[in-house]
């Protein structure tokens, strides 16, 4: 019992610890963007609802930081060198979950790449379901495994019109893939305009 306790208070002090070492990438910056991205970092933390105020600034500052990094990397390659861009941001890549997972458990880093990505992944997938009330849950499961990797891209997209290019290049390779199992999508898009004006 000692053990376990002594474990717990370990564990406390190392994540308070680590929280207070989270700095904010800010050096060199313009003021104005950087509260701006501040302020973009905090509305996602806010969703959170996080009671533990160091907590909450530390995911702040991580969120913030990868933004900061995202415009670094997307600064450096022009449109003929989108190899070298893509190689960068994927060596990157899987270094915010990770830090997240210091102060946030799986369901609170999911809502942080949602929020990141304007909550495309679950207004699609609802909107999919909706549309075709008879999907599968095979069906329902690829869905959605191609809406998370959507997601994945689109983090690391420059813009939010790159975030949203993802979601919708993939909702394409959703439809074909249902038209493909025989779904009449236009059909489909009918009828649920139909159930919604009944509404």
């Amino acid at each position: 019992m000692k053990k376990i306790m002594f474990a717990a208070i370990l564990s406390l002090l190392t994540l308070t610890v680590n929280a207070q070492l989270v700095v904010l990438n800010d050096e060199g910056r313009d003021s104005a963007y950087v509260e701006t991205i501040k302020g973009r970092a905090q509305k996602i933390v806010d969703g959170l609802q996080l009671t533990d105020q160091t907590q909450a600034r530390a995911v702040r500052n991580i969120i913030a930081n990868r933004y900061f990094l995202l415009n670094d990397i997307h600064a450096k390659y022009d449109k003929s060198q989108q190899d070298a861009l893509q190689a960068e941001l994927y060596k990157h890549h899987f270094e915010l979950a990770s830090t997240l997972a210091l102060y946030l458990n799986d369901d609170q880093i999911e809502a942080v790449k949602d929020g990141m990505t304007y909550g495309r992944l679950k207004r699609d997938y609802n909107a999919q379901l909706e549309m075709i009330p008879t999907l599968s849950d095979f069906e329902k499961q690829q869905i959605l495994i191609w809406l998370k990797e959507a997601r994945e891209y689109a983090m690391d997209a420059a813009d939010s019109k790159g975030k949203h290019f993802w979601f919708d290049k993939y909702r394409g390779r959703t439809n074909n893939w249902l038209s493909s199992r025989g779904y009449d999508l236009k059909k489909e898009r009918e009828q649920w305009q139909k159930r919604i004006v009944k509404k």
